[in-house]
């Protein structure tokens, strides 16, 4: 018996849809529409009180969720809009004029970052991207071989958005930190499906966001700092949320919380605080390491059915080195994405990868046998 699939009955789509894209958009959970009605009410009986009442704290409550799923401590998880913007704050604290100026990051990284990293360049940062070998897996001794003490910043995905790559970022981490860089990890293709402790990596920076495997929505992404580094960082990239006294309205320089609010900068996106809430609080309650022993049963299923169908693979076989998708190269991907669609199975396709299919907690293993089964019948025609 699979005790997980008791929570099917909180997600609505999985009435209707084999939903194989929880690594795209998480299932919405049934409580996250009280949620969302919860704020209108908010909103119309307490106005502009619900400030004072919750709303303004709810970038560091409700980073609390994550940081209870991630690791981190209380207080130590801001939440934002996305990612990009949080990328953008930690960048924005460092100074790229010097010799230590380099900026790496790994080649299996999402577009995103390095659009961010690359702005950089206009100010003097290094940018060096570490090419995969086979362009889905990243040895971590080619990784650990360009940092040395021009290095200021590492920034890598802890699992990879095309293949699904689990990186060492343990031993990233170890090597940066021995050579006076910081480490940034990504986190969005992990948290919720691989445990990740970012107190026991020692990680500087983490971010990701709400929308995948934590079932929270767009609109919610979260930025973790490790408390020390606090009182060095001055991000460039803020605004009056991170004053120290917000409500004084005092002009001149900024003046920086003294913590984590420091990393926030204007009025914080209240609705989808308040729909994230729901997917933490199940994964949270689930817990993370049996919701990954689930995963690495049914992405074994996947490649085994998917070799079965004659079809490449582009996904690591050791479970050490494999997140919860698994990506099949299939001739007209694109088109069999669609049609699989048509028939109510979600996936998604990724150019120079392939179809990417994820089942999650909620997912039977009769919906893995049918979608690989279903590819296998429209890839014929």
């Amino acid at each position: 018996m699979d005790a997980l699939l008791a929570w099917r009955k909180e997600f609505p789509i999985l009435g209707h849809t084999t939903y194989m894209i929880s690594h795209s958009l998480g299932a919405m959970p049934r409580r996250t529409a009280e949620r969302a009605r919860e704020f209108t009410d908010t909103w119309a009986d307490r106005g502009i009180r619900a400030w004072e009442e919750g709303w303004w704290m709810m970038p560091i409550t409700v980073g609390n969720l994550v940081g209870r799923i991630i690791g981190a401590g209380e207080g130590e998880v801001v939440m934002q809009q996305n990612v990009s913007i949080c990328q953008s704050i930690v960048t924005s604290c460092f100074d790229w004029s010097g010799r230590r100026n380099k900026l790496i990051t790994d080649g299996l990284n999402f577009p995103s970052n390095n659009y961010i990293y690359h702005s950089l360049e206009r100010s003097g940062a290094r940018v060096v991207t570490v090419p995969p070998p086979d362009s889905f897996t990243m040895p971590v001794e080619l990784l650990l071989r360009e940092i040395d003490e021009e290095t200021q910043l590492v920034s890598v995905s802890h699992v990879a958005f095309r293949s699904s790559y689990v990186q060492d970022v343990a031993a990233i981490v170890e090597r940066a930190h021995a050579v006076g860089a910081l480490v940034f990890a990504d986190l969005y293709q992990s948290a919720g499906c691989v445990p990740v402790n970012v107190r026991e990596l020692n990680v500087d920076f983490a971010t990701g966001g709400s929308v995948k495997w934590l079932c929270g929505g767009p609109g919610a992404g979260y930025l973790y700092v490790r408390r020390d580094l606090w009182p060095k960082l001055e991000p460039k990239a803020t605004g009056w949320v991170a004053h120290e006294e917000p409500f004084a309205f005092a002009g001149g320089e900024m003046r920086y919380a003294p913590d984590a609010f420091r990393f926030l900068n204007g009025t914080p996106n209240i609705p989808a605080l308040y729909t994230a809430q729901s997917g933490y609080e199940i994964v949270n309650e689930i817990g993370v390491p049996a919701i990954r022993e689930k995963s690495l049963r049914q992405t074994a299923r996947l490649i085994a059915l998917a070799e079965d169908a004659g079809f490449r693979v582009n996904t690591c076989r050791n479970p050490e080195h494999r997140g919860g998708v698994v990506t099949i190269d299939v001739e007209n991907g694109m088109d069999v994405t669609r049609e699989l669609a048509r028939r109510e199975i979600l996936v998604d396709y990724r150019p120079a990868a392939g179809i990417r299919v994820a089942p999650h907690f909620y997912t039977t293993d009769d919906e893995v046998d049918y979608t690989i089964a279903q590819i296998r019948e429209i890839a014929k025609r």
